[in-house]
């Protein structure tokens, strides 16, 4: 899969993950654990980038003893969620018209 689609594909799975409470890195990467596997390596690459874009917000609060971050979506990261949907509708118009002709030949 090439790259900067993969990417995209990671962020907005990681927003959606977001989308109806604030969420902290281990659940993120649970919660994500049915569709795509992420190291929390990349996973807080990607949050980086998204804190960096404005689609998410970060909080700092402690949790057993120990300093925990929470993500909350924003404005911002809920626009690019619908932004994505539309998107690929367009890729599964052109998905459709490439298999369409391997159903005919």
């Amino acid at each position: 899969m090439d790259a900067q689609l993969k990417r995209g594909l990671l962020d907005v799975c990681v927003l959606v993950a977001i989308k109806s409470e604030e969420s902290y890195g281990y659940k993120i990467i649970k919660d994500l654990k049915p569709c795509v596997v992420l190291s929390e390596s990349t996973l807080y690459t990607i949050l980086k980038r998204l804190e960096g874009a404005r689609m998410l917000t970060v909080r700092t609060a402690e949790h057993g003893g120990r300093l925990r971050k929470y993500y909350r979506i924003t404005d911002a990261g809920r626009r690019r969620i619908e932004e994505f949907k539309e998107e690929w509708r367009q890729v599964m118009t052109i998905y459709q018209f490439v298999c369409k002709e391997d159903e005919e030949g």
